[in-house]
């Protein structure tokens, strides 16, 4: 049976979802609700109509997303490219997800997922080894700080990290910097501290945009960040020396 996935956007010649150029493939649906997100129309399993009148969400089955994968062949091939998944939660469609993935594979496609390790335990532990690179969302060290900008606790996200770590698998943890919820130096402090702790060495920093604020808009939904302002990579210079002091490089 060819497997159908729900996806709301195929992006071609990405280049900030792992190494080389990618295709990056956006599935809908996810357990969390980040205050700040900036894919809004991937928290529901749903498709939806925007106010503009398109639709968030279309199913294709593996076939159709393979093809349009291999489209781009030679540019993973001179790049050291390939294919990501992502979110939405990469996870949520583990049927449609591994079907997709084992396809890649035997292309020769190198394959990374953006999760956010929120999946149960026997999902994620199925599906994580099956990729080449794990571009796994780290948010907060604090489970009720978590909570309160996600609306899930951190517990299963952080013993699924271990686990991908213990088995030896490639992960890149990144961190969304987020005004107000975990952009101080203590926060850093904190993250950091978590990541060393788990043998991580490596990490990737997001500073926070603007880019989804109109989609809320598009959803008749209120956006907690209206008018808060973006931050740039030069604005993460201290944030960015507690993770080198406490050995953790980018």
């Amino acid at each position: 049976m060819d497997q159908k996935g729900l996806i709301f956007n195929i992006q071609k010649f990405s280049i900030h979802d792992g190494p080389g150029i990618r295709t990056t493939i956006f599935l809908k649906g996810c357990p969390l609700r980040c205050r700040w997100c900036a894919n809004p129309e991937s928290q529901s399993s749903l498709i939806q109509t925007m106010n503009d009148n398109t639709e968030a969400g279309e199913y294709k089955t593996v076939s159709q997303v393979l093809e349009i994968c291999l489209q781009d062949m030679d540019f993973y091939l001179e790049s050291g490219g390939g294919v990501t998944i992502s979110g939405g939660e990469g996870m949520m469609q583990p049927d449609f997800v591994e079907a997709l993935v084992k396809k890649l594979k035997e292309a020769g496609i190198h394959t990374a997922i953006e999760t956010t390790g929120y999946v149960k335990e026997e999902i994620f532990q199925r599906l994580a080894p099956l990729f080449d690179l794990l571009l796994f969302d780290v948010k907060h060290y604090d489970r009720k700080k978590h909570f309160l900008g996600t609306g899930v606790y951190n517990d299963r996200i952080i013993s699924n990290l271990s686990w991908a770590a213990e088995q030896g698998l490639t992960i890149l943890p990144r961190i969304p910097v987020i005004p107000d919820f975990n952009d101080s130096p203590e926060d850093a402090k904190g993250l950091a501290a978590l990541l060393k702790k788990i043998g991580l060495k490596e990490v990737q920093l997001l500073p926070f945009h603007q880019m989804g604020e109109r989609k809320y808009e598009l959803l008749d939904r209120d956006y907690a960040y209206t008018g808060v302002k973006a931050l740039h990579l030069e604005d993460l210079a201290d944030y960015q020396a507690v993770f080198k002091d406490l050995h953790c490089f980018f």
